[in-house]
């Protein structure tokens, strides 16, 4: 049986241009999450964290992805903060396999520092930030299947190592 790809890690790691070349080499479906959730509400989710809330963008990402995760041979991009969602974690675990895009903070830092679309980093010092998401996250999304170190790498050679452990697992399922 075949099982999806399933990106996840913090904003800013690569997850849909990753995602994409993933897509194309494999000839799978590709969907990001966010750009599935800002089409459905016709705004950006700046815009759905501001007027509608956190806990409104966080249902409909479980509500999206899960009718996401249904589907079969898709590499899909997850928002930064869906593999919290012990829902959505439990069924990637079940029908996909997973890959923690990681990138060291201070990369990230100078990946996001000029960004306006991520609610959760329009505070003050952006350092303190992301390090403080970062760390919040990190434990949940070690439970992936496989954890990619993409500090220094370019997004195709992060795809070729990807490929090669998702092709090994998925032959032995």
């Amino acid at each position: 049986m075949s099982k999806n790809l399933v990106l996840t890690g913090m904003m800013g790691v690569g997850k849909s241009t990753v995602g994409k070349e993933l897509a194309r080499k494999l000839t799978y479906g590709f969907t990001d999450i966010d750009k599935l959730i800002e089409k459905a509400e016709g705004t950006s989710i700046n815009v759905i964290f501001k007027n509608k809330s956190e806990n409104y963008f966080r249902k409909l990402e479980n509500d999206i992805t899960l009718d996401q995760l249904r589907k079969k041979d898709m590499v899909i991009s997850l928002g930064g903060g869906a593999f919290l969602n012990k829902s959505i974690r439990d069924i990637v675990k079940k029908t996909s396999i997973s890959f923690w895009l990681d990138v060291k903070t201070n990369i990230l830092v100078k990946r996001l520092e000029k960004t306006k679309r991520r609610p959760l980093l329009l505070k003050k010092n952006l350092r303190d930030v992301i390090n403080k998401i970062y760390l919040e996250r990190k434990k949940t999304y070690s439970e992936a299947d496989f954890r990619i170190s993409c500090d220094l790498l370019k997004p195709t050679t992060i795809s070729d190592k990807i490929l090669n452990l998702y092709e090994n697992k998925r032959d032995k399922a």
